[in-house]
């Protein structure tokens, strides 16, 4: 499992890569690092939960580069929300939404 080290060319292709093909990456966050996997492949995010011992019942976190993709993952999403989403996206901002019926569970 490769580390996002910075944004070295090398180590950003290495984990684009692992991620293409299924793979976890550890990537920092603004805080901690955490764990990557593409969110729309079933068997990455079952790695995630295998790798971290988590329940099945809590939700991983999905992130998406910026509010034109959010139809693609959340539903009923509110005028407020897509307003904040539009302004402060990309940057550390979290939203809660409900799921995409399309979005595998």
């Amino acid at each position: 499992m490769p580390i996002l080290a910075g944004d070295d060319p090398r180590s950003v292709a290495a984990a684009a890569q692992c991620l293409a093909d299924g793979g976890l990456v550890g990537l920092p966050t603004e805080t901690v690092y955490g764990l990557a996997a593409r969110a729309d492949r079933d068997a990455a995010v079952a790695r995630i939960f295998a790798a971290k011992g988590r329940p099945s019942d809590h939700p991983l976190i999905v992130h998406i580069p910026d509010a034109t993709h959010l139809d693609r993952w959340a539903r009923d999403i509110s005028a407020a929300a897509r307003a904040v989403a539009e302004k402060f996206w990309p940057g550390p901002l979290t939203l809660i939404l409900k799921r995409h019926p399309a979005v595998p569970d």
